[in-house]
């Protein structure tokens, strides 16, 4: 059973005309459903429901039981994926693999991305499209329709939430941490001040700190994270994309982080835990930056220092413009899109599934 059953859920119901019969398990590797059977062994699952109207096939087999009470019911439900949904492997999202596997990190973002050179006024990411697998694309109006049956009310208001307080405007740099921790730590911080954008130089893939996702608590999934094999690249795309690069410099021509105008767009970068910042990139950066300290030591944990500086931009920000977050209309609503994308491994099938739909539903011109 172990083999077929990722998920058992045990229900203590009373089934007296159940006494000499096998309970029903349904295998799932993905969700947990809330409801059982109400007569067995009787019950059936329809596996032939067409995929436009549930994204997956389910199927139902009954196994033995070793319990000897007729009031111990064991159910469990198997889906089967869509085939362009990538196989689940709890070891592909944690942060250590990310940052090794620059795959993976692409594979978390879902909507179509601008070119490099193609920015007008300020940097947002995205463009309104998603690309399915049959060649059809869907705006981000098309991917909230489609994904708003599959998801709770609380969620689809944590996600609005989530989005009006978010910014391209100021973005952290990681450069060269050899501590797995560290960065999950940052990322963690990242995702809870609002900042959208996160950028990793160079990490040290000789070093192994395991059990890391506790550290982020899964903050990876829901930010924009790029990695970068060299300063000088990072660095001279971050320019084209219109940031100022402040390095944190404890030196005498560090400017007060307190004294800096956070309203511009501005790449923060913290680096290696006993290095610090790389010379190449001190010369390679606009402006020198230190966070004031009284006490006897003369530098904060690079994951403390990271959330300092990323918490006082949000202060300066909102005192200067009224709020940290500042994506546009449209913008929050690509933004939404991407979320609801990345909210479940099966909400690539059901944006797939729709736009199968929208396709067959589309009239015919006459000739």
């Amino acid at each position: 059973m172990r083999s077929c059953c990722k998920t058992l859920i045990q229900s203590s119901l009373p089934f007296p005309s159940l006494h000499n019969s096998k309970p029903y398990y349904l295998s799932n590797s993905s969700h947990v459903f809330p409801f059982l059977p109400r007569a067995l062994p009787s019950f059936s699952f329809n596996s032939s429901t067409p995929r436009a109207k549930l994204p997956h096939t389910f199927h139902i087999h009954s196994t033995a039981s070793n319990s000897s009470s007729s009031a111990a019911l064991g159910v469990a439900i198997s889906s089967e994926s869509a085939e362009d949904e990538p196989q689940d492997d709890p070891k592909r999202d944690t942060v250590e693999h990310l940052l090794t596997n620059p795959d993976d990190i692409s594979r978390l973002m879902k909507m179509e991305r601008r070119q490099q050179g193609d920015c007008e006024k300020r940097w947002f990411p995205y463009l309104d499209a998603f690309k399915c697998g049959n060649g059809a694309r869907l705006s981000s109006g098309d991917v909230l329709e489609a994904m708003a049956p599959y998801m709770m009310e609380e969620r689809k208001e944590r996600f609005r939430t989530a989005v009006k307080n978010r910014s391209y405007s100021v973005c952290l740099v990681v450069e060269g941490l050899n501590d797995f921790g560290n960065v999950s730590a940052t990322f963690r911080s990242a995702d809870a001040l609002g900042f959208q954008s996160v950028h990793v130089i160079n990490p040290d893939s000789s070093k192994r700190y395991r059990d890391n996702r506790h550290v982020s608590m899964g903050a990876e999934k829901w930010l924009d994270i790029e990695l970068w094999d060299s300063t000088a690249e990072c660095f001279q795309v971050l320019k084209s994309r219109g940031y100022r690069i402040a390095t944190t410099h404890v030196g005498t021509d560090a400017v007060s982080i307190y004294d800096m105008d956070w309203s511009c767009p501005t790449a923060i970068v913290v680096g290696n835990e006993h290095r610090g910042i790389s010379d190449e990139a001190l010369g390679l950066s606009d402006l020198h930056c230190s966070i004031p300290m009284n006490g006897m030591v003369d530098s904060f944990n690079v994951s403390v220092a990271a959330g300092i500086l990323m918490h006082h931009a949000v202060c300066d920000r909102t005192s200067r413009l009224g709020r940290h977050g500042d994506l546009t209309a449209e913008e929050s609503k690509i933004l939404l899109a991407e979320f609801s994308l990345r909210h479940s491994k099966s909400a690539i099938s059901i944006a797939h599934e729709y736009a199968k739909r929208s396709k067959a539903s589309t009239p015919v011109p006459k000739l």
